[in-house]
């Protein structure tokens, strides 16, 4: 609700959404949010669904509607290492995407959307010997390329740029 309503006052016309992504090594541009909220832990506030749909007479699932290809191409052109995600997870950032796109898609509003993560900050790391970690400096230059490829670009790249699962 926080989201839509933002939109709706502020009436973008990109809609870039980040979250936290620790153990991944780069910085993902998220290709698709599913219509499911499955959570292994709780939130913050204590909530935690169990195959619960994120708006129950949603489709199963909405792509992203930002060049995610061309995204990631811009942040590995700004020196930072990127790839396309196929899974936002199950939880908050998935909600948080499928939620979005879905608030978009009902309301009829122009406005592009989708979803990037980042690693853990080297301060988070420190707890975690071993999980990769990336400069706040670093995680900036990425986010603002990928907001000026998205601006840019009204046609997607077409390259490889997914991960290997």
């Amino acid at each position: 609700e926080v989201a839509a309503e933002a939109i709706e006052r502020l009436a973008p016309s990109l809609v870039i959404l980040l979250g936290q992504a620790g153990g991944r090594a780069c910085v993902s541009v998220e290709r698709v949010g599913i219509n499911v909220d499955d959570a292994r832990i709780a939130d913050n506030a204590g909530w935690q669904p169990v195959d619960e749909p994120v708006a129950p007479a949603g489709p199963a699932a909405y792509f992203a509607t930002v060049p995610i290809k061309a995204m990631v191409a811009a942040i590995r052109d700004a020196g930072v290492p990127a790839e396309v995600s196929n899974s936002a997870g199950t939880y908050v950032c998935n909600h948080l995407l499928y939620g979005v796109l879905h608030f978009l898609a009902a309301s009829g509003r122009a406005a592009r959307a989708g979803f990037i993560h980042v690693p853990w900050l080297e301060s988070q790391a420190v707890a975690r010997p071993g999980e990769p970690a990336m400069a706040l400096a670093t995680m900036v230059r990425a986010v603002e390329a990928a907001i000026a490829a998205a601006l840019d670009t009204a046609v997607d790249a077409k390259m490889a740029a997914g991960k290997l699962d």
